[in-house]
This record gives structure tokens, C-alpha cells and sequence, in this order.
């Protein structure tokens, strides 16, 4: 059985709205409503549960959000030419984006919505999983007066942006990936094997190969080795990184149990109580990095067009840094703590947190934390604290941070208490991570001064 932990409340609170203005409406004031940010913010949270619902990996996840959040960018990009510039020839493939034509009546916040339901709905599945929530937008749109032609002029500019940037996304190698040969397994020294409860098979052993979209490729930045796989050597580096895996995990106070638990971020956890199982749900590593992009922007009262730019940089980041981070993970191949411990060390060990179906190096959420904090300190500023109240819909209770980069840091640690990770991989992550994002935060003009 799946046991989903919350649902979006957006629905009941647009139809709120609705019925507000059914009763008291009689001026336009649709720009009051579509020009708030929190707006934007609640419909990227939609579209997040919809990805938490249908069982997206992380990796593909950050596809879904990337491509979304990109076609919300054009729009808005479009609307306002002196202040953002389109993100054609700048993104790997992207050649050109539909500008709206001479006199057609847009607002540009309603198409920028528009445009990125259509295109996470298109990107996910099943199909129409969005169309109650865009149908919603159109009722709220005439309820609050926006004029007909406006309307009308939206929604087909919102479909020809969706339609480029869809189209853009086939190149991306992710339908060739989708048939591509699977991860052989093999007990080898230090290889990677499926761990428990799930004993699923490795994740995505092929997302190397998806285009990326601001680094040349995958490679780009590769990391060092890990450390040589060796356990009879008790002063090894390895056998050092694993005593200190087992150690922390083994010894692990309130405090660095809730950091573990916090950036969890499993999004299929299988829980077995005798024979009983049942899957709960979370929001993924990007999806819980989009719900920052939302508290950062509400932080610092960025208007529409700033939050709407830092979503799609920090998607960007998210995406590159996944690409960047399982390249590594299947040339390398690393086992995870949980299987050199139990063979070599300890067999009834097990760690914190659930051990996730792909190889441990380089750690995943660390490379793409790292990306995201530097992507979004780009977009949103320095040194901007914040209370992270992600996870409360899944009853975990918030962390407060100094920055976002100080999320980063702390997310280093997590993966170590949740002893799915050795430090050795944490860090070098993390330092490959920053360097993703600042590409990011560099080679993009989005912004113009």
C-alpha cells in the first residue's frame, strides 16, 4: 500500500478566492492577484506534489522542475525586455523562443503560470494532472475582471512558449535513456549492490548521458577517485572513512538525528513492520530545494519577475548538478556504507536513514545542494536568513539557517548521520556542487544591469 504523507491545499484555497470574488468583486483587480509572487510559489508547490505522487526519482524530477520553471522564465523574460533577457543560445540547444506578437494582449504573470503548468504537465504524468489546477487559474482570471482579450491573448502565448520549450526538451537523450541497457550487477570488491528493504535496482545508471544545460557536458567538472576500496588495512583512508561512518551513526544525538532526518528527502520510503509494507512520501532533494527558492524570495519581498528568475536558475542548477553528480556515480560505482559494514564489519548494522537504489560516489544531494545554494545566492542575495519550513507537511519540525550556502554546509553532515554516505564523498561533493552552480550563477545572463 502508498501512504502519501499531505496533498496541496491550492485547489481549496484558489476556489476561495473564487468565491470571494463572486461575492464582492466588482473592479479588476487580477493584477493583485496574478502579479503576487506567493502565487508563483504555491504553483511550483503544486506541481511538486504531482511529481511526490506519481514516483519520480530525484534525478528525473529535477527535469521535470528545470523544464517548468524555464518555460515560467521566457514569459516573463518576454514581458519585461529591459530587465531579463530570454535564455536562447545561453542553455545548451535552446536556439530561439516564440516572442509575442505586435498588439496581442498579455499578462505576462498569468501566461508565465500557464506556461509552466503546461509544460510540468507535459513533462510528467498521467496526462491532465494539472488541468483542474490551470482551469482554476482561467476562473480566477475572469472572476477578477481580466479583460477577455488578455485572456485569450495568455493562454495562446503561454501554449507557444510551452511548445518551444517542449520541443527543446526531445533533444535532451532522456526518451533514448529510457531503453537503454541497465545497471549490471555484480559482487565485486567494493562495488555497488542493491541494498535493503528495496533491493531495488540502481537509478538512472544512464543520466550521465542527458544534455545539460550550462556545463559542456557531464564531465566537465569530474571529480577525484575515492579512496581505494580496502578494509584489511586498518589505517587505509577507506577503513577509516567507514569506522567513522559507524561510529557516527552508532552514536548519534538529537540534534544530528534531526539534521538526518530533515534532509532526508526520500521520496519512496518503504517501511516494513512484519509483513506489512507500505511507502511513504516526501518531497525529493529538488523538490525541497524548489520550496527554498518560495521562503528565500518571500524572505527578501522579491517580486514576481525576481522569484520567477530565481526558480528557474536555481532548476537549472538542480539539473546540471544531477548530471554531474551520476556520472561519477557509474564510472566509480562505490558501495554504500550499509553493504561494507554488514559484510566486513558488523552484519546487523544498518544506517539511519534508508540506503537509496544507485551507487554512494559522489553523494547526490550534496553536489546538488551545493548548486542550488550558489544559484540561488545569485539570484536572491548573500547571507540571507531564512526559516526552512519544508518539511512540516511531513512532520519533521524546520531548521533555520544563516544562508543559503549554510544549508549546504549542514546538508554534509546529513548525508553522514543518515550513514548513506562516507564523509569523503559528503565533501568532495559539496566542493564539485559549488562549482556547478557557479557556473550557473556565471555564464547565465538572466538579469540586466
Amino acid at each position: 500500500m502508498i501512504k502519501r504523507l499531505s496533498s496541496s491545499s491550492l485547489s481549496l484555497m484558489i476556489a476561495g478566492i473564487t468565491v470571494l470574488a463572486l461575492s464582492s468583486c466588482s473592479r479588476p483587480d487580477y493584477v493583485k492577484i496574478f502579479h503576487d509572487p506567493a502565487l508563483y510559489s504555491r504553483t511550483v508547490h503544486e506541481l511538486n506534489s504531482v511529481v511526490m505522487g506519481n514516483n519520480f526519482t530525484p534525478v528525473v524530477a529535477s527535469r521535470n522542475y528545470a523544464y517548468a520553471t524555464i518555460a515560467g522564465y521566457e514569459v516573463i523574460a518576454a514581458g519585461d525586455p529591459k530587465h531579463y533577457q530570454s535564455l536562447a543560445n545561453q542553455l545548451n540547444g535552446l536556439k530561439a523562443v516564440p516572442k509575442p506578437e505586435k498588439d496581442q494582449q498579455i499578462d505576462y504573470a498569468y501566461a508565465a503560470l500557464l506556461a509552466f503548468c503546461e509544460v510540468g504537465e507535459a513533462v510528467t504524468f498521467p496526462e491532465g494532472s494539472l488541468k483542474y489546477y490551470t482551469d482554476s487559474l482561467h476562473t480566477l482570471a475572469a472572476t477578477h475582471h481580466m479583460p477577455d482579450q488578455m485572456i485569450s491573448g495568455s493562454e495562446i502565448y503561454a501554449k507557444a512558449v510551452a511548445k518551444s520549450i517542449l520541443a527543446w526538451s526531445k533533444g535532451d537523450n532522456y526518451l533514448k535513456t529510457r531503453s537503454a541497457s541497465k545497471f549490471s550487477i555484480n559482487d565485486s570488491l567494493g562495488r555497488w549492490v542493491p541494498t535493503p528493504p528495496m533491493y531495488a535496482e540502481a537509478v538512472e545508471p544512464h543520466w550521465g548521458e542527458i544534455r545539460t544545460m550550462v556545463m559542456h557536458d557531464a564531465k566537465e567538472y569530474s571529480v577525484p577517485p575515492p579512496p581505494k576500496f580496502d578494509v584489511t588495512n586498518k589505517s587505509s583512508p577507506y577503513f577509516l572513512d567507514v569506522m567513522r561512518s559507524k561510529n557516527a551513526v552508532d552514536s548519534l544525538n538529537a540534534e544530528q538525528t534531526h539534521i538526518a532526518d530533515f534532509w532526508d528527502d526520500n521520496p519512496q520510503k518503504l517501511n516494513v513492520s512484519g509483513h506489512v509494507m507500505f511507502i511513504t512520501k516526501k518531497f525529493s532533494p529538488p523538490g525541497h530545494w524548489l520550496s527554498i527558492v518560495g521562503i528565500g524570495a518571500k524572505n527578501v519581498k522579491a517580486d514576481f519577475n525576481t522569484t520567477v528568475a530565481a526558480y528557474a536558475k536555481t532548476a537549472i542548477a538542480l539539473f546540471d548538478g544531477f548530471i554531474e553528480s551520476w556520472a561519477a556515480k557509474y564510472i566509480y560505482k562505490t558501495a554504500r556504507p550499509e553493504t561494507v559494514i554488514d559484510k566486513y564489519i558488523d552484519a546487523d548494522w544498518r544506517p539511519h536513514l534508508q540506503t537509496p537504489p544507485f551507487p554512494e560516489y559522489t553523494c547526490g544531494h550534496c553536489t546538488i545542494s551545493a548548486a542550488a545554494a550558489e544559484a540561488l545566492t545569485s539570484a536572491l542575495g548573500d547571507n540571507i536568513a531564512y526559516k526552512d519550513t519544508s518539511e512540516q507537511e511531513f512532520g519533521i519540525k524546520s531548521r533555520s539557517y544563516k544562508s543559503f550556502r549554510d544549508a549546504a554546509n549542514e546538508n554534509v553532515m546529513a548525508r553522514f548521520y543518515g550513514g548513506i554516505h562516507f564523509m569523503n564523498s559528503c565533501k568532495v561533493s559539496n566542493k564539485y556542487g559549488r562549482v556547478v552552480g557557479d557556473s550557473v550563477a556565471i555564464k547565465l545572463v538572466m538579469k540586466k544591469k
